[in-house]
């Protein structure tokens, strides 16, 4: 058995479970990274008290999830269960989930005063201020809402689409579109008679300079964009 390991507890239904991993592996699976359950884990076996070397029953794993297959089961306990960090793990973690959640805010989220963008600096002091906690686990879009109301506590902060209407040139239509596309809804588009494209679309509030530079470096400045509506 290897040195590096830790236990993963979990309890439910008056049923206690527990299981070897390795930390980083196990981690790297609950964090949603791409890893084996053979890299995380120890051994196979479902204990009752790891400690003591007592093994958890069939019945009780059924009872609380609905299987004894081992493997389903531990996957289970990973994602449920509570993995002992150490305080450079977490500290690692919650800056990780920090960055993730910052990068969202700033695509998604403007100064209602202003109708600009937040820069990123100023979320992160904001976030200092408002004393914001942030799970380590929980993926960066279901704290996003929540973390936006606490920062509207200390700077003005209001989640936001914007409504644009660009027009490409028609010897970077094609291109163009994709472009759109992937930076956020499509609601109109228009060919007009000399073969450009007119195209409305709603995008994140928090990306209009960007969809602006974008279409200005595809274009080489022939490009136009309109921002019609912020709110």
């Amino acid at each position: 058995m290897k040195d590096k390991y830790v236990v993963v507890k979990y309890e439910a239904k008056g049923h206690r479970f527990e299981i070897l991993v390795d930390p980083d592996k196990a981690l790297e699976l609950k964090s949603g990274k791409s890893v084996s359950l053979e890299e995380v884990l120890i051994t196979d076996t479902i204990f009752k008290d790891a400690k003591k070397g007592l093994r958890a029953s069939p019945e009780s794993m059924k009872a609380v999830f609905g299987t004894d297959d081992p493997r389903t089961v531990a996957l289970e306990i990973i994602k449920r269960g509570e993995i002992p960090l150490t305080t450079e793990q977490r500290k690692k973690l919650v800056e990780e989930k920090k960055a993730q959640i910052i990068n969202l805010i700033t695509k998604n989220a403007i100064d209602p005063k202003t109708k600009l963008p937040i820069p990123a600096k100023r979320i992160e002091l904001a976030m200092e201020q408002a004393r914001i906690s942030i799970d380590p686990f929980k993926p960066a879009e279901q704290q996003f809402e929540q973390i936006v109301s606490q920062l509207a506590k200390v700077i003005p902060i209001k989640i936001a689409k914007a409504y644009v209407i660009v027009k490409l040139p028609a010897e970077h239509s094609s291109k163009g579109l994709k472009l759109l596309q992937s930076m956020g809804t499509i609601k109109k588009t228009r060919w007009l008679s000399d073969g450009s494209l007119e195209a409305e679309l709603e995008i994140p509030a928090g990306l209009q300079q960007e969809l602006i530079d974008k279409v200005n470096a595809l274009t080489k400045g022939t490009g136009d964009v309109k921002i019609v509506n912020v709110g």
